[in-house]
């Protein structure tokens, strides 16, 4: 059984959400800051490439087994965007507030009935940085666009993310109950399945 696992993360809500959802497990999962290691350009057209890039990445630097997670947002009436590119929706280094107000803005001629989206999480495990055959684990929670932020728990875009089946923000939630029901909750649950099998 594995004991330690490198995050290929620098992001802190990333990496909080991930040692609240492991804190049951006997597994110690370790930031990739720890060993230095610098974050890898993302230069997949999907997350399935980016989050594969991510964990050889880090695999190749720290010789550890690696958890990726490339994850976004998909809005239906915006083409799926930002999708891949939610990180840096509203440009490079941009803050969660400017990603969230880029959104709203290209929301705003959008009706409630066409405001569906959905969080998309891929976790990606390696064994090392050769291994041929990573364990690929999707989650997706579906939901809608608000038209103004609420909430103050989470990161990101929880603020404007309603989750139908608790009537609130993503943002308003106890950080318990995400950490159950979120697209990265629902992925790593079956990467826990896999790795246990």
């Amino acid at each position: 059984m594995l004991h330690k696992i490198v995050i290929a993360s620098s992001n802190a809500g990333k990496i909080r959400e991930f040692n609240a959802i492991f804190a049951e497990k006997s597994i110690e999962i370790i930031p990739q800051t720890t060993f230095n290691v610098p974050d890898v350009e993302e230069t997949g057209l999907t997350f399935i490439e980016n989050a594969i890039l991510k964990a050889r990445h880090c695999c190749t630097h720290t010789g550890l087994p690696s958890i990726a997670d490339d994850s976004g947002l998909i809005i239906d009436a915006l083409d799926g965007r930002p999708g891949i590119y939610s990180a840096r929706y509203a440009g490079k280094n941009s803050s969660n507030e400017e990603k969230i107000a880029k959104v709203l803005a290209d929301m705003s001629e959008v009706l409630a009935p066409q405001r569906t989206a959905r969080f998309i999480s891929i976790i990606v495990f390696m064994r090392n940085h050769d291994d041929p055959a990573p364990i690929i684990c999707e989650g997706i929670w579906e939901g809608s666009i608000l038209t103004e932020p609420h909430g103050t728990n989470g990161f990101g875009y929880d603020p404007i993310f309603w989750v139908p089946e608790h009537r609130c923000a993503a943002a308003e939630l106890n950080p318990v109950v995400k950490n159950q029901i979120s697209h990265r909750a629902q992925a790593l649950q079956k990467l826990f399945e896999r790795l246990t099998m």
